[in-house]
């Protein structure tokens, strides 16, 4: 007898990581209904997906009552602003996404009995004052600072997860996610991987807030994946991290970009520092190497050159 197909539901799935997200699925067979209202998200992301027998689009808004057919195995919660640009230009859908949208796709899995995939952020560490961040550390958060909406959204999503964990026995998971690119990354987003690279192949200044010693660690999108489904097929339930624990400054970062984009003498334009920024980011990934056995495999180089390769087709297109 034929073994039955996963089915898997993605939220936010035309986004950058739940488009891929969605290729990782049915590549491993799964049956995938991705859910997004396109706040951020593009369908450019999921249209190399259209006529697949195995792949459906809703067009929806999670933070109202969601209504899937059928059978579902999976559900990946990841619908969300991710970018500071976007958190601080949709606070209130921020908020009400890691908020009612949480319980509106808890409530489905609950109705299914399928498996609960939260997409949570290191942003739940905030400003950290432990370094580098272990999943056992609490955080460092202010809740009425204008990063606030994304980092409160994202406990209260973890704090609802857990509750129904406990309460309804639901069976849950949750990835603490750390800096992740590659491509399908939005220009525009404000991030650092797409800023840098479209200014360095436009032969533009790279612009570094504050004075660029705050560091990041920035896993390739592939890398990522592959931890989340990972989690997926585990049986572990408290929170776990998922980055790439190499950490470098935005200076050095900067430096990095100029270089690969050809151009390694580009100016850089210091601005200020927003509100709140994090001075350190770096992701202690113990626990996920222990239960999941997983690791990132992706260098640096290699990711940023394939991503920087995505957007050199974007700026020769007249796209970006």
């Amino acid at each position: 007898m034929p073994k039955t197909r996963p089915v898997s539901v993605v939220t936010g799935g035309a986004g950058f990581l739940g488009s891929h997200l969605c290729d990782a699925l049915l590549a491993r067979g799964h049956r995938v209904v991705c859910l997004d209202n396109l706040l951020t998200g593009t369908v450019e992301n999921i249209e190399h997906l259209a006529g697949s027998e195995s792949f459906q689009f809703i067009k929806h808004d999670v933070t109202q009552y969601i209504y899937v057919p059928g059978r579902v195995d999976f559900i990946f919660h990841f619908a969300s602003p991710a970018s500071p640009a976007d958190y601080l230009q949709y606070p209130i859908q921020t908020l009400k996404v890691g908020a009612l949208g949480t319980h509106k796709a808890l409530g489905l899995a609950r109705a299914k009995n399928a498996r609960f995939i939260l997409a949570s952020t290191s942003e739940v560490y905030g400003d950290p004052q432990v370094h580098p961040q272990p999943e056992s550390y609490w955080g460092n958060v202010n809740p009425i600072g204008p990063r606030g909406v994304y980092d409160e959204a994202k406990r209260f999503a973890e704090a609802m997860t857990m509750a129904y964990h406990r309460y309804h026995g639901l069976d849950t998971r949750i990835v603490r996610i750390f800096n992740t690119y590659g491509p399908r990354m939005r220009s525009n987003d404000g991030r650092v991987v797409p800023t840098f690279i479209v200014q360095a192949l436009k032969g533009r200044p790279l612009t570094v807030y504050g004075d660029g010693t705050q560091t990041r660690s920035f896993c390739y999108v592939s890398d990522l994946v592959s931890g989340i489904i990972s989690l997926a097929e585990s049986s572990y339930h408290d929170p776990i991290n998922l980055g790439n624990p190499q950490e470098l400054s935005i200076l050095q970062f900067a430096e990095t970009i100029s270089k690969l984009c050809g151009r390694p003498d580009l100016p850089i334009e210091h601005r200020p520092l927003p509100v709140d920024d994090p001075k350190v980011r770096q992701p202690d990934i113990s626990l996920a190497r222990e239960i999941l056995g997983w690791a990132p495999q992706v260098s640096l180089e290699n990711g940023l050159a394939d991503t920087i390769e995505y957007f050199r087709k974007l700026v020769a297109s007249g796209r970006v």
